[in-house]
């Protein structure tokens, strides 16, 4: 078997950092998502894990916090040597919890490898300047994408200052969501457990008043486990720049919009959205509500099919 080099060694334990920020998917909320995994070569020459975590809970430690008391004493004298990866730049500001990057630099690790910068205001490079200046040897940008894919909705809600849109509908092999104007159910029994999980996952789900008077819908967890989405209403009167504000100022970081097709319009119209989740069914409805226009800069993230109804991801271009 041919040896790894350092660039496929960085991607294998930055892929075990992924692994282990999924863990704190409810949980670590408000903050991102955080994996951190030690890695050292002992006596025998022999390269292994001393020491992992992630972030289980907001206002508890970090990923790199948790990593490091993880490390049983024995492994202690190889921290020197080691290196620490973490798939989002470590913080160099105190908040509930004290800097990660002066804890780094305290255990005296020899590298730090970092999937991507953190763009929240107060740290911003400054944890990976912090590191270095301490002679701390960094590397940033291993498997950027899927660390800011994993926390794109912290992401988008610092950078963009609204909430993840996610768009999402469920519409007949002929583009209707409805019969001849009246509710029909569409999704099937798995992806409708699939649509609560989705539900359980983000912060606040809406729908447009027309939907809320006429199908009266629930919005809530019933076949999933988790928090119930805050449920929103868009009335006619209520501008959608004005409401990702009111929604930014309440600290909501992902919103699902569900229907109808003239509300998904205006987002798509508005420029706000992030994500669709469409599933097709393989029914033929003849009439009905047309299901908004998938804009063109659209591209297909994920495709699955589940008893022939095909739920597809896109994101933008």
């Amino acid at each position: 078997m041919t040896p790894m080099n350092q660039q496929e060694k960085d991607e294998k334990y930055m892929h075990r950092c992924l692994q282990l920020a999924a863990n704190g998917r409810q949980n670590a909320k408000p903050n991102p998502m955080v994996g951190a995994v030690i890695v050292a070569t002992d006596e025998n020459g022999t390269e292994r894990i001393i020491g992992e975590g992630y972030h289980q809970r907001f206002g508890e430690g970090h990923a790199e916090v948790n990593a490091f008391a993880s490390v049983c004493p024995d492994d202690e004298p190889l921290l020197r040597l080691a290196t620490i990866y973490v798939s989002l730049e470590p913080c160099s500001h105190y908040g509930k919890t004290p800097p990660c990057a002066d804890l780094i630099i305290r255990k005296g690790v020899r590298r730090c490898v970092v999937g991507c910068i953190d763009p929240f205001s107060q740290v911003q490079g400054r944890g990976i300047g912090k590191l270095r200046d301490a002679g701390i040897e960094v590397t940033v940008g291993v498997l950027e994408d899927e660390c800011q894919w994993i926390n794109r909705r912290f992401f988008t809600f610092h950078r963009e200052h609204r909430p993840y849109i996610i768009l999402k509908w469920a519409q007949s092999a002929d583009g209707f969501i409805d019969k001849d104007f009246h509710p029909v159910m569409i999704s099937n029994a798995v992806t409708q457990v699939l649509s609560h999980k989705l539900r359980a996952e983000e912060d606040a789900i809406l729908v447009g008043h027309t939907t809320a008077d006429r199908d009266r819908p629930q919005l809530t967890v019933r076949h999933w486990q988790g928090p119930d989405p805050k449920r929103l209403v868009l009335t006619h009167n209520r501008p959608l720049p004005q409401l990702m504000d009111d929604l930014y100022l309440h600290g909501v970081q992902s919103l699902i919009v569900e229907g109808g097709a003239r509300t998904h319009q205006s987002f798509l119209d508005a420029g706000l959205w992030d994500e669709l989740r469409v599933e097709t069914a393989p029914v033929t409805l003849g009439n009905g509500t047309k299901a908004a226009c998938i804009p063109k800069e659209a591209a297909v993230k994920d495709c699955q099919v589940y008893d022939q109804h095909t739920l597809v991801t896109l994101v933008r271009r």
